[in-house]
């Protein structure tokens, strides 16, 4: 089960950062939060492409805006 978690985050990640650089980089730095962020829940690899997901979200958003 853990590595099939596992799979499915790397997919998840690997998908994300196969856009735009700035996509990439919001969600190279989401990851970087929100793996540290559900390491200390105890579910780091669903934090980390939890936090990918908002960092892409938030770094569409800004490219949008400026």
């Amino acid at each position: 089960m853990t590595n099939r978690i596992a799979l499915i985050t790397a997919l998840t990640v690997g998908a994300l950062l196969a856009g735009a650089p700035a996509e990439a980089k919001g969600c190279l730095k989401g990851a970087v939060v929100g793996g540290v962020a559900g390491h200390m829940a105890g579910h780091g690899k669903m934090g980390a492409a939890a936090g990918c997901a908002v960092g892409h979200h938030n770094a569409n958003k800004k490219a949008k805006q400026g």
